[in-house]
């Protein structure tokens, strides 16, 4: 039986929860997962699940993007780079600086800011399809973004999404996922629908996006010189395979594996493909 436990951790920079999977006592290199906007720690479950029951230690933490119940609050910084400070100290706090770190759509910007700060901070990376030079984010999403920042127009729009029928179009998740869960989908927006100051949370990040900012910081991205893996959902229209190669390119010591028939959250079409690639990187520590 798989052992699954949910956690709230006090960091420096924000308190979250995350569900921890699989044995603590694993002999193998403990694995993080870093999620995007308006999603939470279920992009990861299947994965996580697979990688459990090989004998992995995973922690999935819900990062304070949208789809999170405990508020970041005014008092800290909710850029891109203040979530990637909370990731780092996620890190730090549970002692996982040998683990293997996973990335996917917003959460792998973040990730880079991570990097950019300390480009040792964990062992192996594997990204998914996500953000990189200034593709920050891809569209629709920019043009979805800059109506999110608006904070009259975030409520209304979040309740839209109460329609299955727009949550599953490309101004929802058409685009990223083939095949929705209607739940799963109708889920990660009641905290932005119900909660002002998860709203609050979203537009002050959002309102710090910034494509320069990570077209800078990706080329940096030579320097980090760690196992990495893409594995890139071919038929994303959102981040290409020629966007994921050319990510790629950058790192010193990359490898790239294309899924044929994933989109964005290719952890969802596909987690037996990133489940393996994360034990064949964890492998090469």
């Amino acid at each position: 039986m798989i052992t699954t436990t949910t956690t709230t951790i006090d960091l420096p920079s924000g308190t979250i929860e995350y569900v921890a999977h699989g044995p603590e006592d694993s002999a193998h290199p403990p694995v993080v997962f870093v999620h995007g906007v308006a999603v939470d720690h279920r992009l990861w479950s299947p994965v996580a699940e697979i990688l459990a029951e090989s004998g992995y230690r995973c922690y999935t933490p819900t990062l304070p993007l949208g789809s999170h119940h405990i508020p970041w609050g005014p008092e800290v910084d909710r850029s891109p780079r203040g979530a990637a400070t909370l990731v780092r100290e996620f890190v730090a706090e549970l002692g996982l600086s040998q683990a293997t770190l996973v990335a996917n759509d917003t959460g792998g910007a973040i990730t880079q800011f991570a990097l950019d700060a300390d480009p040792e901070f964990v062992r192996a990376l594997v990204f998914t399809n996500c953000d990189a030079f200034d593709l920050f984010p891809p569209q629709p999403f920019r043009l979805l973004f800059a109506l999110l920042r608006q904070r009259m127009l975030l409520k209304p729009l979040i309740e839209s999404m109460r329609w299955r029928a727009l949550r599953h179009s490309p101004l929802g998740v058409g685009l990223l996922v083939t095949d929705p869960d209607p739940d799963l989908t109708r889920s990660v927006f009641e905290p932005l629908r119900t909660d002002a100051r998860i709203r609050d949370d979203l537009i002050a990040f959002l309102g710090q996006v910034d494509p320069a900012e990570l077209a800078a910081v990706t080329p940096r991205m030579s320097r980090v010189d760690l196992p990495v893996t893409m594995v890139w959902g071919s038929d994303d229209r959102c981040f290409t395979p020629e966007h994921g190669r050319r990510f790629a390119a950058v790192f010193p010591n990359a490898q790239f594996i294309a899924v044929p028939g994933a989109r964005t959250f290719v952890s969802l079409d596909a987690p037996r493909a990133v489940a393996d690639a994360v034990a064949a990187t964890a492998a090469r520590i």
